[in-house]
């Protein structure tokens, strides 16, 4: 307890916590809550009187008014905020009910009694007219104060600051402290290192590995280890099981010490610390080995190992809340907190109370249910390789077991590790064959992709995806799709740019470059948009890879027939193979060696030309020598399939084309009669159309439907250059614009030229199948730079060409520049994104998130092609006046959603992670698919 009235009175308050104010009436609680924290942090039990009764003074009212005030005080407590309860509390049932309140939620309990004197606190009371009762309420009050002032440690404050005079609460100055657990500021980077159990061999090649410089003492014990950039996290349980436990603790409490390691207790170190305390263990699961090896040890050195041991803390928050580094693992609410049942969670985990057959704790798969912001990462539980799971990944490999120790770099998410030497221990059971999360790596769960949930990635934290869009997406999936082993990426919607106020235009480069220029990027690459269809196209290099790699059945020697021919000038091979989905495919022939599939995973052609093609990129590729250069067995690329009609016939015959015939077969001949009206000076028609009834309302009217009539033809031409005759492959192209994976590696860091340069070289291979793509490089901040790429797309779009699409020429790009119209993070997990967007003139047009991702394209498409669009009289004035006012908002908060979760998709794919931890974000691709967005933007 503190309380010298000389000097100031530092009062320590961990925060959170839940600070409880003791005093009689007239003790100063409320001033001494208003002098030392924030309106909002305090909690009056008058001032929830007054809510419930409009009176502080109602004592009738004090029931609700104390339930009320729990209620407050939890909530605040559920967030991890400090909450502060300005009420007496002088009655021990009173202060039970908020250590228990506290205890519910995990944080520490602290009581600051104002104990001052009685004469005092009656003279404060009989100065306030609100406060009329006699002196015996204050006398109960103070002989309650004085007979539990003792005991409030044994209630359960962790805390207890006691100010016994008006001089000692002016003094007082609120320390506000970190929990232990409290690392937020250490942002790293880190190395995360797996159970040891007394491999000191392996750690010390493991640290070595990942560069860490080891020092040795004079008997050339390794007391420390070093890294110039990076520190160690070790996950908990150095000691028991392995041959040289002491080397190990010597070593770990180096680095901790010289802080160049962070260090947490594992339930080994929670059992070897009440060993050498004397306390009754039994001696089992490597202990005796342990004590064996540390009674050879000299005194000194076990002293400090038990100073070292019962100084470890449960679990370290680090980065910002973006890490947690736990023993055992941690759900979300307890981390940052503090109890024992949070510590009992971070040493022994979650169990169901059940034994398996070798008698030991069934563990409740808490992983398998996490959702949280923060990467957890742990061991206690060893299995067969480190695998992410809900963004939480077991480090224990099961070294001492005869498997390896395993580290992870963070942030940069790849793991390094090394072989055990031998097997220095035999488990009680046998070491697990089944993955971390308990699941066979390739076994697909219906689970995995239904209802609402959040996915972490790596470049927007948290993903939304609400249950109605999710039931959406399996709907499409089940149906439609082609085989999911082959589905490894979705491509993401692509973002229009802002409106242009220019006349007759609605889509201009101008609004492109200035997004990106107020994002920060520079240098940006303006593509041709090729009038085609988005595909995804899976190359391998040989039939022994699908089996392989992708767990599919080898291709078959030979492909059955194609579907039925369909219009040639039309539809194209493809003959509607969208609508047939997998079951036809299947009916039709085996599996070829690669895929191609749309942006909703459904397959582009018969399973005979899908063969082929596949084939003929293939052996362009090989020709080109990509496959031995990029040392992969197989591609994945990004490309424009064309012509348009291949995958839209039944959409241009059904739709486009009945416009087109119907405008070519009345308006001309409703413009013969009214020219033929308007020759004989005829005006009754004039009046249908509300005009005067004369020839003025005639000629209006004939201006009009000659305009109409005018736009009608324009269309026809525009969609008609988006169709052309195919035979089998004859007439078709592919245009690949990006190489998103190969085996183990992601190439979204590379900039798009050497992408379209990849590009390139495929269309040299097979110049009659494959397409290049037109570019140009701009340089943003450069007025002559701009002029030239706006005059080229200008002679592309005048020359019947869709547009451009303008992307940052590194390819992958973050930006500092502030964002004042981003996309929430979090998608539409919690209200969704307004409907409107964001304004059009704000200075971040091109949608950056607050993350500072900006977005990887926003296309520009020409005045005519925009009339297969908007419709063929989209360019009249007054349409074009409605036309503006669209918002490109949401859309922009869609494409880079879809965006990261594209991204996330191939670095799991990259890391090997199972597939349907790749369809997590496959899936949600599609289900953002779903949300309600404008489809012609």
């Amino acid at each position: 307890m503190t309380g010298d009235p000389m000097t100031s009175t530092p009062l320590a308050v961990p925060e959170p916590c839940l600070v409880v104010l003791v005093g009689v009436t007239g003790s100063g609680k409320s001033t001494f809550a208003r002098a030392h924290f924030k309106p909002t942090e305090v909690i009056s039990s008058d001032f929830c009187r007054g809510l419930v009764a409009d009176d502080e003074n109602d004592q009738s009212a004090t029931p609700a008014a104390f339930e009320l005030l729990h209620y407050i005080v939890g909530k605040r407590l559920a967030g991890g905020r400090l909450t502060v309860v300005d009420a007496t509390n002088v009655q021990p049932e009173a202060r039970r009910e908020l250590v228990a309140l506290a205890r519910e939620h995990d944080v520490l309990p602290v009581a600051i009694v104002l104990n001052m004197p009685e004469k005092l606190c009656a003279e404060r009371n009989a100065g306030r007219k609100d406060r009329d009762f006699g002196p015996y309420v204050l006398r109960r009050q103070r002989d309650q104060l004085r007979r539990g002032l003792a005991g409030l440690r044994r209630e359960g404050f962790r805390a207890v600051h006691v100010l016994r005079s008006p001089d000692e609460a002016a003094a007082a100055v609120i320390i506000r402290t970190r929990l232990f657990n409290d690392l937020r500021h250490e942002t790293g980077p880190f190395d995360v290192i797996g159970d040891v159990h007394g491999c000191r061999a392996e750690l010390e090649q493991l640290l070595t590995t990942m560069g860490y410089e080891i020092e040795r003492d004079g008997a050339g014990w390794p007391v420390n280890a070093r890294h110039p950039d990076r520190r160690a996290i070790f996950v908990g349980d150095l000691v028991d099981r392995g041959p040289d436990t002491p080397g190990v603790l010597r070593l770990v409490m180096g680095m901790v010490k010289a802080g160049t390691a962070f260090c947490v207790s594992g339930n080994h170190e929670a059992k070897l610390n009440k060993a050498l305390q004397g306390r009754n263990v039994r001696l089992n699961h490597g202990l005796p080995e342990t004590m064996a090896q540390l009674a050879s040890e000299p005194e000194a050195f076990r002293t400090e190992v038990a100073r070292f041991i019962d100084g470890l803390i449960s679990h370290y928050v680090l980065d910002g809340g973006r890490l947690v580094v736990a023993h055992a693992g941690l759900i979300e609410r307890y981390q940052g907190r503090a109890s024992g049942r949070v510590r009992e969670f971070c040493l022994y985990g979650q169990t169901t109370g059940e034994t398996d057959e070798y008698g030991l704790p069934i563990r409740y798969p808490w992983a398998q249910e996490y959702r949280g912001r923060a990467m957890v990462v742990y061991g206690h539980t060893p299995v067969p390789r480190a695998e992410w799971l809900n963004n939480t990944l077991c480090l224990d490999t099961g070294c001492v077991f005869g498997g390896r120790l395993t580290a992870l770099n963070y942030p940069e998410r790849t793991l390094v590790h090394v072989p055990a030497a031998r097997v220095y221990y035999t488990p009680s059971k046998p070491f697990p064959a089944a993955s971390a999360s308990g699941r066979e790596p390739d076994v697909l769960d219906i689970g995995d992709v239904s209802g609402s949930r959040v996915i972490e990635t790596g470049y927007l934290p948290r993903v939304g995806v609400r249950e109605a869009h999710a039931a959406a997406a399996l709907e499409v999936m089940s149906r439609f799709a082609i085989d999911p082993r082959w589905l490894l990426y979705l491509p993401p919607t692509m973002s229009p740019v802002t409106t242009s106020q220019r006349p007759g235009t609605l889509e201009h480069p101008e609004q492109a470059f200035a997004a990106y220029r107020s994002d920060g990027v520079t240098s940006v690459l303006c593509e041709e948009k090729h009038m085609g269809s988005r595909a995804v196209l899976l190359v391998c290099r040989s039939p022994d890879v699908p089996p392989a790699r992708f767990g599919l059945p080898a291709p078959a020697a030979e492909t059955a027939q194609a579907f039925p021919a369909a219009d040639a000038a039309q539809a194209g091979p493809a003959a509607d193979a969208a609508q047939a989905g997998p079951a036809a495919d299947a009916a039709q022939a085996g599996p070829a060696c690669g895929a191609i599939w749309t942006r909703t995973g459904r397959p582009f052609l018969s399973p005979a030309l899908t063969a082929s093609l596949i084939d003929r990129v293939r052996a362009a590729a090989e020709a080109t020598g990509l496959f031995a250069e990029l040392g992969t067995s197989w591609l994945l690329f990004d490309a424009e399939l064309l012509p348009w009609n291949l995958k839209a016939g039944p959409l241009v015959r059904d739709q486009y084309a009945t416009v087109a015939a119907a405008a070519a077969a009345s308006l001309p001949a409703a413009a013969a009669v009214l020219e033929q009206a308007s020759a004989r000076a005829l005006g009754g028609l004039g009046g249908l159309r509300g005009q005067p009834d004369d020839a003025a309302g005639v000629a209006a009217l004939l201006g009009r439907t000659q305009a109409r009539s005018a736009n009608a033809a324009a269309f026809t031409a525009a969609y008609l250059r988006y169709c052309w005759p195919t035979a089998e492959l004859a007439g078709v192209r592919v245009a690949p614009f990006q190489l998103l994976a190969s085996e183990g590696a992601v190439y979204h860091e590379r900039p798009h030229l050497w992408h379209l340069d990849v590009a390139d070289r495929l269309a040299a291979a097979a110049p009659d199948l494959i397409a290049t793509t037109r570019r140009i490089a701009v340089d943003v901040a450069d007025p002559a730079s701009v002029a030239a790429a706006t005059q080229w797309w200008q002679e592309l779009t005048d020359a019947g060409g869709e547009g451009m699409v303008v992307k940052p020429a590194a390819n992958l790009t973050r930006s500092d520049a502030p964002s004042q119209s981003g996309p929430s993070q979090s998608g539409p997990s919690q209200s969704g994104p307004s409907q409107s967007g964001p304004s059009q003139s704000g200075p971040s047009q091109s949608g950056q998130g607050r993350s500072g991702l900006v977005q990887p394209g926003l296309k520009v498409r020409g005045r005519e092609y925009l009339r297969i669009i908007y419709g063929p009289d989209y360019t009249e004035p007054a349409n074009l006046d409605r036309l503006r006012q669209r918002a490109v908002g949401h859309k922009r908060s869609l494409a880079l959603r879809e965006y990261a979760l594209g991204l996330e998709a191939l670095d799991r794919v990259a890391r090997g992670e199972p597939l349907w931890r790749v369809h997590e974000c496959v899936f949600a691709v599609l289900a953002l698919e779903s949300e309600p967005v404008d489809p012609r933007l």
